[in-house]
């Protein structure tokens, strides 16, 4: 029998784990290290239980089933090493925590990782020396070079047999000791959640006639030219290779596919990154600069009270829909970083606490990007001006007012007139926490004078 551990490739179609043969035993685990963390009404467990009892519907329908635990996952596989299975299998995942959760399983029973998450494995686009690349143009047309049909390859659903197991009930494991209860949310001590996430099949249809126009109109908030499709990649509810195999059937229909493409191989750079630098996940890279911790900006920060309204309006939509543009995302990451001076790892753990899509690598290494402290070779001193991206990005003030429902009236300009924000303030509004000039100054002095200590 083999262990088939489903993590982020909760899906029947085109899924490497069900291409293996013969006695499997699936199963899917609510890690209770991971849910602590976590508020008992939490959007993303909802939306993670509504998926996985969808999964063990269509695996039922195939004549197999899901066994669900809540446990720690070393307790899991304790508990299951009493049927002695011959190994377990599981798709990789590259943050500090899932690497060493594997190490630890390992340690139990074989191990065997399928690469299904991301388009190459990890050591799959090096320079000739077998080192990773640190900058994503050369790493992108290495990429480009040894992209080849295998990165399309689709895998059939094996003849297998199901193991005998308890496949009704929702598994707790303690210490070998073993509960089952009802197969609920509630069980596990959360609250259902109402979310609102599009299905995979929509998306797919909407992005063919986004792409042509992607690259330009993708960082305009106005716009809906993004693909929407970073939860379903999170998750695995669809599938890179499925994902990739529709871009090629577009590319050939005449479609600019390119610059999604790009995108794409982004998200596996800083997966890659990740992989090979785990430090990154809590050390810089390249500067010493520690940001400094002050609890009443980021308080006001994370409240939406700074009174620049595109960073309240991306802060307002990321509390209230789990979800933030990932343009504002950087004018937030750069306001955060360089205008409050706030640490990074701050910043990055609020973000991963209410984004739906959270992805640990993309956040991470985002956060380092746009504090300047990461693998990227451009210096510190980039800072964005949040009024100038907000003129450009949202000029008709579309996505401010959504979001900022007391400047609903105001006129669009005045959204990102810093001199009138700071003079007189907008009626119902507060006045910005910071001049940013004056911020930015203030950061770059504070940055080149770490250097200088270091």
């Amino acid at each position: 029998m083999r262990i088939l551990w489903f993590r982020r490739d909760l899906r029947v179609e085109d899924n490497p784990l069900l291409s293996i043969s013969g006695e499997v035993l699936p199963i899917f685990i609510f890690d209770v290290t991971i849910l602590e963390k976590l508020e008992p009404n939490d959007k993303r467990v909802s939306f993670i239980f509504d998926t996985v009892m969808s999964l063990k519907r269509k695996l039922k329908e195939s004549g197999l089933d899901l066994a669900v635990f809540f446990a720690k996952p070393k307790d899991v596989f304790l508990y299951l090493n009493r049927f002695s299975p011959q190994e377990v299998i599981a798709s990789g995942d590259y943050d500090f925590y899932a690497i060493n959760r594997d190490i630890d399983i390992s340690h139990i029973l074989p191990f065997r990782y399928l690469y299904d998450t991301y388009i190459f494995e990890p050591d799959e686009v090096v320079k000739s020396d077998g080192s990773p690349y640190l900058v994503f143009t050369p790493f992108y047309n290495q990429a480009k070079k040894i992209f080849s049909q295998k990165h399309l390859r689709y895998y059939e659903q094996a003849e297998n047999s199901l193991f005998d197991f308890d496949y009704a009930k929702l598994i707790h494991v303690t210490d070998q000791n073993i509960i089952r209860t009802q197969l609920s949310i509630e069980s596990f001590g959360f609250k259902r959640n109402v979310y609102e996430i599009t299905p995979v099949e929509a998306l797919m249809e909407r992005l063919k006639a986004k792409l042509d126009s992607y690259e330009k109109e993708r960082d305009y908030l106005q716009k809906d030219a993004t693909s929407h499709l970073s939860v379903h990649l999170r998750f695995g509810t669809l599938g890179i290779r499925e994902l990739l195999r529709f871009l090629v059937t577009c590319k050939k229909e005449g479609v600019e596919t390119e610059a999604f493409f790009r995108q794409l191989v982004f998200r596996d750079f800083y997966a890659y990154l990740l992989f090979h630098f785990p430090d990154l996940e809590w050390e810089n890279f390249r500067y010493p600069f520690k940001g400094i911790e002050d609890e009443e900006k980021y308080k006001v920060f994370c409240e939406a009270r700074t009174g620049v309204p595109i960073i309240d309006a991306g802060v307002r939509e990321l509390l209230a829909a789990g979800n933030m543009h990932n343009r504002v995302r950087m004018i937030c990451a750069s306001f955060f970083t360089k205008d409050l001076l706030l640490p990074w790892q701050w910043g990055e753990k609020f973000f991963a606490k209410h984004l739906f899509d959270y992805d640990a690598a993309s956040n991470i290494l985002s956060w380092q990007w746009s504090s300047g402290t990461g693998v990227d070779p451009q210096p510190y001193f980039r800072i964005f001006n949040p009024y100038l991206q907000a003129k450009k990005f949202d000029k008709d003030a579309v996505y401010v007012k959504r979001w900022v429902k007391e400047l609903a009236e105001i006129d669009a300009k005045s959204t990102y007139d810093e001199s009138s924000l700071l003079r007189s303030g907008l009626k119902g509004y507060l006045r910005p926490i910071v001049e940013h000039k004056l911020a930015a100054d203030e950061a770059k002095k504070y940055f080149a004078k770490s250097l200088k200590g270091h």
